[in-house]
């Protein structure tokens, strides 16, 4: 009988960084060692994957939905195909940053994973720079979701100034119970040496709001999702949209024929959102491009099955005009 797979949670507020810090981490597996990665994203149109691929570990994705109901069928299958196809020696779990642990602990905490997963230390990392808006503070899903965590990871360490590192640092020493670890990075350098980390001894996981975005799907939402499925195996220019606990997401799933300029996909994606990520088939190659709080990120990534494209932001976002937006960016020549 296969001894319990030791897995980990690795959660974070929405643009904290998670996807970066666990390319890192897997960067560090250990040689000849199977790693296996479950990502849940907000959006419809799963990006985290494709990213997390590049680091030769399997991933599945859950993307978009309803993200309070990540832990429930979709996530089951989910870890199910994970853990039956690939017998992974080790399995991270990248929860998407506007959702709330309690329903994901439950299940692998249960009695069907009881005797298949031992779930070892959880990860929880915190934008330092964040902690003085109110509505992070005062937000369900970030108090649970350091709450949930044996570890807190401060992160973008190289953007904060020392009074900000010292707010945190004050804030990170008076939570209770007492982490069992505390670590500050930047660009999500964590240590792979944290996973081994247990609290002693095993750690409750006093959440305030447990029952956060417990609610009935509307009729129809089954219909609707399969729907959606439908159109992304059809449709070469495929739209998608997602919207709950105050947010708003746009994405895309384009096939590889069509070709983007650059220049002007980068300055697209600057738009006034909270974040936009993407995996794009540019004149300058295949791209990953990142942009939240302002600060971009991109590199060039090997050939990639198709091109896909996600916002999320605080207001409704206009998909007709966005939409003719990322159109006007395309290279005339392509498909």
């Amino acid at each position: 009988m296969q001894a319990p797979i030791p897995t980990h949670l690795i959660m974070g507020f929405l643009g904290v960084g998670k996807t970066t810090a666990i390319r890192h981490i897997l960067s560090q597996r250990p040689a000849g060692e199977r790693w296996a990665v479950l990502v849940n994203e907000f959006g419809e149109v799963g990006i985290d994957g494709t990213l997390l691929e590049q680091e030769g570990v399997r991933v599945r994705e859950v993307p978009g939905g309803c993200m309070c109901c990540v832990a429930g069928v979709p996530m089951q299958i989910g870890l199910n195909l994970l853990i039956g196809r690939e017998r992974p020696d080790r399995l991270l779990i990248e929860p998407t940053g506007l959702g709330h642990p309690a329903r994901i602990l439950a299940l692998l905490e249960g009695e069907f994973y009881r005797d298949v997963l031992a779930l070892g230390s959880s990860l929880c990392l915190v934008d330092p720079r964040k902690l003085h808006d109110p509505r992070v503070r005062a937000h369900a899903n970030f108090v649970d979701q350091v709450a949930a965590a044996d570890i807190l990871i401060a992160n973008k360490l190289d953007l904060c100034d020392e009074d900000t590192l010292n707010n945190y640092r004050q804030w990170a020493a008076s939570l209770t119970p007492t982490k069992a670890a505390l670590a500050e990075v930047s660009q999500g350098r964590i240590p792979v040496e944290l996973l081994e980390t247990f609290p002693e001894p095993a750690q409750s996981r006093p959440l305030s709001h447990p029952h956060a975005h417990a609610h009935r799907h509307g009729p129809g939402a089954a219909e609707h999702a399969a729907a959606q499925a439908e159109a992304e195996t059809t449709e070469p220019w495929h739209q998608a949209s997602n919207s709950g606990d105050g947010h708003f997401s746009l994405g895309w799933r384009i096939a590889p024929d069509y070709r983007f300029n650059a220049e002007s996909l980068l300055a697209f994606c600057h738009g006034d959102w909270l974040r936009c990520k993407g995996v794009v088939r540019t004149n300058d190659g295949w791209l990953a491009v990142n942009v939240a709080d302002g600060m971009a990120q991109s590199w060039h990534l090997p050939e990639a099955p198709d091109s896909r494209l996600e916002i999320i932001a605080s207001e409704p976002l206009d998909a007709g005009a966005l939409d003719q937006a990322l159109k006007a960016c395309l290279i005339t020549d392509s498909r």
